[in-house]
C-alpha cells in the first residue's frame, strides 16, 4: 500500500519532467529529424504513460510477493544452464551501464536505511538480509523494474537514457521517504524495534568506485553518525559555514563577541513561539503587516512571543546562537529573493506568507541549508520561479487563477506542522500545476510555429507557381478575364497543388496541363471536363461554387477564343465585346472571330438559360482582383513587396550579427526595449526560416508576440534596441543563494573610532 501511494505521484512527476525535457530538446534542435523524433517520443509517452505507471506499480507489488531468496537461487541456477555467449549490442551496453550507475548512486546515498530495511524484510521471509534485486524497494530492483516497464514505450536509446536521468533526479530523491515509511510501518508491527544494522558488504561487479563502497556501522553507533552516513557525500556543514561567515561579518561591526544568555529557548519552545506568531500573521488583514520581515524584526517578534507568558521577575528568554543565526539567514535569503523578483505586491505577499513556515522548517531540520534537494527548499524555488515566470498574465495583468492556486499551497503550509512529507506533497502539487501551464504554453507555441511554417511553405509554393506562370506568359500573353484568372486565382490553385504534392507529381503536372489548355498551348479534347476541372480548382482555394461556375463557364464558352489569341487587333476586340453584349441581352451565343473547331464544339454545351443572369467578363475580372488571395489577410498583399523594395543592405557589424543569428538554436531569449518608454520585455525566438529569414517570437506563455525578419533583428541589436540574453542554468533561488553568500563574504565596515 505504501509503495502504491508512493509510486503513482512520483512516477507522474517523473514523466512530466521527461516530457518537458523532450520538448526543450526539440525546440533547441536545428535538425528537423531530431525534432520529429522528440515529438514522436512525446506522442508515445502520452499514449503509454498510464500503462507505464501501472506496469511499474504491478511489478513492484510482484517483487514483494516473491520475496524469497530460494526462488532466486533456483532461477539463477537454471539461467546458468541456458545462457550462451553472444555479441553485446551497443545500446544494450549503454542502457545497462546507466542503470547500474543509477542503482549504485542510490545505494550509496541510502546505505544505512537500506541496511535496516533489508534486515526487517528478511525477518518476514526467514532469510538472511536481502540485497540486490532480492530487496523489492532496493535501487537495483527499482532499476530492473524501470527497464522492464519502459520497454513497451519503444523509445529510442537516447530518449531512454534521458528518461533514466529524470528518474534518477526525481524518483531517486524521494526513495528515502519511501524507505523511512516502510521502516516506520515495520516498527509499528514490532519487527526488530531495537535494530542497529550493519551495512551489507556487496560484491562489486566491475571497477570499484569510492562512492559505491558500503560503510559499516557498529551496533553501538550513535544516531548522529547514522544521520551523517545517510547523507553520504552531501555538504552537511553548509549551515555551520554560513554561521561562521555571519559571525565574522557581525563581529567587526559590533566590536565584541555576543554574550551568552542566562536562559535560552528550547527547540520545542521556539516552535511554539513560531506557531503562535504564524497564527497571528494569518489573522492579520492588513497587507503591509504581512510583508517580508527583516532579521531584526523577526527576532523582536519571536522574543516577544517567547516572553509573553513568563511570570513577573523571571529571567527573560533569549534565542540560542544557532537559533538566532538561522532566523537571520532565512530573513536574508528572502530579502535576496525579493530583490530578484520583478513583480509587485502580490508576489511579495505570497513570499511573506511563506517566510514563517519555512523558518519553522529550517529551525526544525538543519538539512534545509545542507541539502539542495530538501523538499521545503525545492518548494521555495518552484514558488519563486512560478511567481517570476507565470504570475504575470498574457496582457500584463496578474493571473488570478494561478495566484489563487499558489495561495492555497502557502495557506496549507501555514496551517499544518512543518514536515518533509508536507513539503513533498506541496512540491508535487505545484509541479503538477506548473507542468500544465508549461504544456499549454508549449501547445500554443507549437501552434504558432506550425502556422508560420505553413505560411512559409505557402509563400514558397506561390513564388514557384508565379515563376511557372511567368514562363508561360513569356510565350503566350493572354488578356482580359483569362489573364486575371491565371495571375491570381489559378496561381493559387497551382500553389495549393504544390503544397499537397511535389512539383514532379502526377497531380501537379495535371494542373499544369490544364493551365496550358487554358492558354491554348494544348488542344482541348473535352471542354466539359476542362470546365469541371477549373471549377473544382477554384473551389479548392475557397471560391464559392456559383462564382466558380460562372468564371469557368464564361471562360470556356466565350472568353477563351479571344484570350488565347496572340495579339488580337482592335476590330476583333470590338467584335468580342459586341458578342459579349449579345450574350447579356439573352441572345444565342455568337461565335467569336478566332474560334477554333474544338471551341465551336464547346459552345453549345452550356445551356443558354445558365447565361441569362451571368455577370459579364469585366465584372468577373473585377471580382477576381478584389478577392482575397490564398493565405492572405485583408490589405496584406502589397506589404511584402513594399518591404522588400525599401530594405537597405546590411552593414559590416549588422552582417556579423545576422550570421550569428542564423546559427542560434530555437529557444534563445531576447530582451526588447521600448524606445519611447524604456520598458523591457523578454521574448523567445521560437522559430525562423533559413530560407526567407522570417522569425517568430513568443512570450513565456507561448503566445505570439512579434514577427520580424532576421535582418531587422540584426539592425535592432546593432542599434541597442534588442539584446540577446545569455542562457541561465540557475533558477531564482540559486541566484538568491549566490547573492547571499557573496554578501556574507564581504568584509563588514568597521565602527568609527570614538575620541574622548
Amino acid at each position: 500500500m505504501l509503495c502504491d501511494h508512493w509510486a503513482e505521484p512520483t512516477l507522474r512527476l517523473c514523466l512530466d519532467r521527461f516530457d518537458k525535457r523532450l520538448y526543450e530538446r526539440a525546440e533547441q534542435s536545428r535538425n528537423h529529424f531530431d525534432q520529429q523524433q522528440c515529438f514522436d517520443s512525446r506522442h508515445l509517452l502520452r499514449k503509454g504513460r498510464t500503462a507505464f505507471i501501472e506496469s511499474f506499480a504491478a511489478r513492484l507489488r510482484e517483487s514483494f510477493e516473491r520475496m524469497s531468496p530460494q526462488e532466486d537461487e533456483q532461477a539463477a541456477s537454471g539461467a546458468l544452464n541456458l545462457h550462451s555467449l553472444t555479441l553485446l549490442d551497443r545500446t544494450e551496453h549503454e542502457l545497462t551501464a546507466a542503470l547500474d550507475t543509477l542503482a549504485a548512486r542510490a545505494e550509496a546515498q541510502n546505505g544505512p536505511i537500506l541496511s535496516e530495511l533489508s534486515y526487517r524484510l528478511a525477518v518476514l521471509v526467514g532469510a538472511p538480509p536481502l540485497e540486490g534485486t532480492q530487496l523489492p524497494p532496493g535501487p537495483q530492483n527499482m532499476a530492473r523494474i524501470l527497464r522492464a516497464a519502459s520497454e513497451p514505450l519503444n523509445l529510442p536509446i537516447e530518449h531512454r537514457l534521458l528518461l533514466l536521468q529524470e528518474f534518477d533526479g526525481s524518483v531517486g530523491r524521494t526513495l528515502v521517504s519511501l524507505y523511512e515509511g516502510i521502516n516506520a510501518k515495520l516498527l509499528e508491527e514490532g519487527i526488530l524495534p531495537r535494530l542497529r544494522a550493519f551495512a551489507i558488504t556487496r560484491i562489486a561487479h566491475g571497477p570499484t568506485h569510492a562512492g559505491s563502497q558500503s560503510i559499516g556501522a557498529g551496533p553501538a553507533a550513535a544516531p548522529t553518525n547514522t544521520a551523517k552516513q545517510r547523507h553520504g557525500s552531501e555538504p552537511i556543514a553548509v549551515l555551520e559555514t554560513l554561521r561562521d561567515m555571519l559571525t565574522r561579518q557581525r563581529m567587526p561591526a559590533s566590536g565584541m563577541t555576543p554574550a551568552a544568555a542566562d536562559r535560552t529557548a528550547t527547540p520545542e519552545e521556539l516552535q511554539t513561539a513560531l506557531s503562535a506568531l504564524q497564527q497571528h500573521m494569518v489573522q492579520v488583514t492588513d497587507r503591509t503587516s504581512r510583508e517580508l520581515r527583516s532579521a531584526q524584526r523577526l527576532q523582536e517578534e519571536l522574543l516577544y512571543q517567547l516572553n509573553l507568558g513568563l511570570p513577573p521577575g523571571a529571567a527573560p528568554m533569549q534565542l540560542t546562537a544557532e537559533q538566532g543565526d538561522t532566523v537571520e539567514l532565512v530573513a536574508m535569503l528572502f530579502e535576496q529573493l525579493v530583490q530578484q523578483l520583478h513583480h509587485g505586491p502580490d508576489a511579495h505577499a505570497l513570499l511573506g506568507n511563506l517566510q514563517l513556515p519555512l523558518l519553522r522548517m529550517a529551525v526544525a531540520d538543519r538539512d534545509f541549508f545542507n541539502l539542495s534537494e530538501h523538499p521545503a527548499r525545492q518548494l521555495l524555488g518552484k514558488l519563486a520561479d512560478a511567481i517570476d515566470t507565470w504570475l504575470q498574465g498574457p496582457n500584463g495583468e496578474t493571473d488570478q487563477h494561478l495566484l489563487a492556486k499558489l495561495s492555497q499551497l502557502v495557506d496549507r503550509a501555514q496551517q499544518e506542522p512543518p514536515t518533509a512529507g508536507l513539503y513533498t506533497t506541496l512540491l508535487a502539487d505545484i509541479d503538477h500545476h506548473l507542468t500544465q501551464l508549461m504544456r499549454k504554453a508549449q501547445t500554443a507555441e507549437r501552434r504558432h510555429v506550425e502556422a508560420m511554417q505553413g505560411r512559409e511553405r505557402l509563400e514558397q509554393a506561390r513564388r514557384r507557381a508565379g515563376e511557372l506562370m511567368a514562363e508561360r506568359f513569356a510565350v503566350v500573353s493572354p488578356r482580359g478575364l483569362l489573364r486575371t484568372l491565371l495571375e491570381r486565382a489559378w496561381t493559387d490553385v497551382l500553389a495549393l497543388s504544390l503544397l499537397r504534392h511535389e512539383e514532379h507529381s502526377e497531380a501537379f503536372l495535371h494542373q499544369l496541363c490544364i493551365t496550358d489548355q487554358l492558354l491554348g498551348q494544348f488542344p482541348i479534347q473535352d471542354p466539359l471536363a476542362l470546365r469541371q476541372e477549373v471549377e473544382n480548382g477554384l473551389q479548392q482555394i475557397g471560391m464559392p461554387a456559383d462564382e466558380a461556375e460562372q468564371v469557368a463557364q464564361r471562360l470556356i464558352s466565350a472568353q477563351m477564343p479571344a484570350s488565347i489569341a496572340p495579339s488580337p487587333p482592335p476590330a476583333e476586340i470590338a467584335e468580342a465585346v459586341t458578342a459579349e453584349a449579345a450574350l447579356d441581352e439573352k441572345s444565342e451565343p455568337a461565335a467569336p472571330p478566332m474560334a477554333t473547331p474544338a471551341l465551336e464544339e464547346a459552345k453549345p454545351q452550356p445551356p443558354p438559360s445558365r447565361l441569362v443572369d451571368a455577370p459579364s467578363a469585366t465584372d468577373l475580372a473585377i471580382r477576381l482582383k478584389q478577392r482575397q488571395r490564398l493565405g492572405e489577410q485583408r490589405n496584406q498583399e502589397a506589404s511584402p513587396a513594399t518591404q522588400a523594395a525599401v530594405v537597405p543592405p546590411l552593414g559590416l557589424r549588422e552582417a556579423r550579427i545576422f550570421n550569428h543569428l542564423r546559427q542560434l538554436p530555437f529557444g534563445t531569449w531576447f530582451e526588447f526595449t521600448d524606445p519611447a518608454g524604456g520598458a523591457a520585455a523578454q521574448q523567445k525566438l521560437a522559430w525562423f526560416s533559413p530560407i526567407s529569414g522570417n522569425s517568430l517570437f513568443v512570450n513565456r506563455r507561448g503566445q505570439r508576440s512579434d514577427v520580424m525578419n532576421l535582418q531587422e533583428l540584426a539592425r535592432a541589436i546593432a542599434e541597442g534596441r534588442v539584446r540577446e540574453l545569455p542562457p541561465q542554468e540557475d533558477n531564482l533561488l540559486d541566484r538568491a543563494w549566490h547573492a547571499l553568500t557573496s554578501n556574507l563574504r564581504r568584509p563588514a565596515p568597521l565602527l568609527p573610532e570614538t575620541h574622548s
